[in-house]
């Protein structure tokens, strides 16, 4: 057993050893690649959504030093045909990235690599003689022309250089040249039935095209058939919470939302099992050490970002490009590269379908809030620091000072958005209400009655707080807001949770530059 070939499957062994949740069908896809033309894999993902977990497993799975038939015959790769076809029979290489940064911190760490990984090689075949200045790549070959026997070379955290050395283009083009002559070689083939790359980048582009576009890259923005093995899933943590006796629908409002492909609810797996052995739902996010670059990205204030993150964090979906992004983080040069970069982070989710991302649940959206409040948007604090008090105006059916809570956050000397729609309006009224996504479920354009309610506020379980329906109107009246809700029965889908119920007419008036607001309880 080496440090970097065949290192055993003892990783994986204290995962089975706790609290497990079976993704090992992530191996019958890759499986399905080895010995291919598609035998390159890139999955990127966040910090904490089990990227180095499905790394252990796979080196456990195929990895030839040791027998791990005890720790699969369970789970759900073993009914898979591939399961005995592959099951510990090939030599693994295991690179972590992340060993190397944390120690090396100057131009010789793609060399360092290199030899790291040649020298332990070597020991493992000490009938290879080793030359001195030769690559590992030619140091491989030579080793498959006497042993017949490809390898499986599996990488995590493989963009840790680029984060690491950000914006040093001799380390980084280094490193990605090291990775084209392994994975991009007329040896390529010959050397290797396998690759799985793990990270949160996917491969740096040049110009428009990936500098590995024989890779099958499976990310946030694209992930495929890998979807259902990027999270946890409905039924996952429903099972869970039943075990740990916790209530599912907390756990969801913390940290589910996350659209990943054709799976549209996926939930952050390390806060789930941290909120699990805690029995308690907060903010685990911190702990992943992306804040400073995203408070960083927000600061800079690109055109029309600020306007994108006010209307995120009052839950709208926002149309994003995301196919512009290098999968470099020094180099971020507008909006939708911001947003793309908080996609890959796990900051946002993306609605593929639609090209639209938004903040996926409370927990992301609490650390989104606060790198807002590292940057100087004074008046979007102030709208979030208001925004318990305008709840209870609104609940004690003070519409005066309701009208003036809004007016006070969209004033004519600070217009944190620029209104041309109701939808801008919209944005602008939820950031208000920023403290009632503590009490409710908040809808935007809810499907109620003959049509859809501007806002709705649903109370969350044992919450004894009224629903609030919504209704937003531009250049007409409040009584007009108030009587659409009234005419199109927006009441009738709420009252099947509860009869108390408010409806609530807002209107802003282009003229005046004010807002009135009606309160009535339905």
């Amino acid at each position: 057993m080496g440090n970097y070939i065949n290192v055993g499957n003892a990783a994986f062994t204290l995962s089975r050893n706790s609290e497990y949740v079976d993704k090992s069908g992530l191996i019958s896809v890759v499986n399905s690649t080895i010995n291919t033309e598609n035998f390159f894999s890139l999955v990127t993902r966040p910090r904490r959504f089990g990227k180095t977990m499905a790394a252990k497993m796979l080196c456990a799975y195929y990895d030839w030093s040791c027998d791990s038939r005890a720790l699969f015959d369970d789970l759900q790769i073993a009914s898979d045909p591939s399961y005995e076809q592959h099951l510990n029979k090939y030599p693994v290489i295991y690179l972590d990235i992340s060993d190397f940064v944390t120690e090396i911190k100057d131009e010789t760490i793609v060399r360092q690599i290199q030899q790291s990984l040649k020298q332990d090689i070597h020991q493992e075949y000490p009938e290879v003689p080793l030359k001195e200045d030769e690559s590992l790549m030619i140091y491989l070959t030579r080793v498959i022309d006497a042993t017949k026997q490809k390898f499986i070379f599996i990488i995590d955290e493989w963009d840790g250089i680029l984060r690491e050395f950000e914006g040093n283009k001799t380390v980084v083009d280094e490193y990605v040249n090291f990775l084209r002559r392994l994975f991009k070689s007329g040896q390529t083939a010959k050397v290797f039935a396998g690759a799985y790359i793990t990270g949160i980048l996917p491969i740096k582009k040049y110009d428009t095209q990936s500098a590995l576009n024989n890779f099958w890259e499976y990310s946030m923005v694209e992930p495929m058939n890998m979807a259902p093995y990027f999270g946890f899933t409905v039924d996952e943590v429903q099972n869970l919470a039943e075990k740990y006796g916790m209530d599912y629908r907390e756990l969801e409002k913390w940290y589910d939302g996350y659209q990943i492909g054709a799976a549209s609810q996926m939930f952050n797996p390390n806060s789930v099992m941290k909120a699990l052995n805690a029995r308690f739902c907060k903010s685990y996010w911190s702990s992943t050490g992306a804040f400073d670059s995203v408070a960083s990205y927000i600061h800079r204030n690109y055109k029309g970002l600020k306007d994108s993150v006010i209307a995120l964090l009052s839950g709208a979906h926002i149309h994003v490009n995301t196919t512009k992004f290098q999968n470099d983080i020094s180099i971020v040069r507008n909006r939708d590269e911001v947003l793309t970069v908080l996609i890959h982070l796990g900051y946002l989710t993306f609605d593929r379908y639609h090209d639209e991302c938004y903040v996926p649940n409370r927990e992301v959206e609490g650390e989104l809030r606060n790198a807002v409040e590292e940057t100087d948007w004074d008046i979007v604090i102030d709208a979030i620091a208001r925004s318990e008090r305008l709840l209870q105006a609104t609940i004690a059916g003070r519409a005066d000072i309701v009208a003036e809570g809004i007016d006070a956050i969209h004033s004519k000397e600070t217009s944190i958005l620029s209104y041309n729609d109701e939808n801008s309006l919209a944005c602008v009224v939820s950031l208000a209400y920023y403290y009632a996504r503590n009490d409710y479920i908040i809808h935007r354009e809810m499907p109620t009655g003959y049509g859809f309610a501007d806002l709705v506020f649903r109370p969350r379980k044992n919450v004894d707080k009224p629903a609030l329906i919504v209704e937003l109107k531009q250049g007409h009246s409040a009584e007009e807001a108030i009587q659409q809700i009234k005419d199109r029965k927006y009441v009738e889908q709420v009252r099947e949770d509860t009869s108390d119920i408010l409806l609530v007419g807002i209107n802003y008036d282009e003229k005046t530059k004010q807002h009135t607001c009606i309160i009535e309880k339905a």
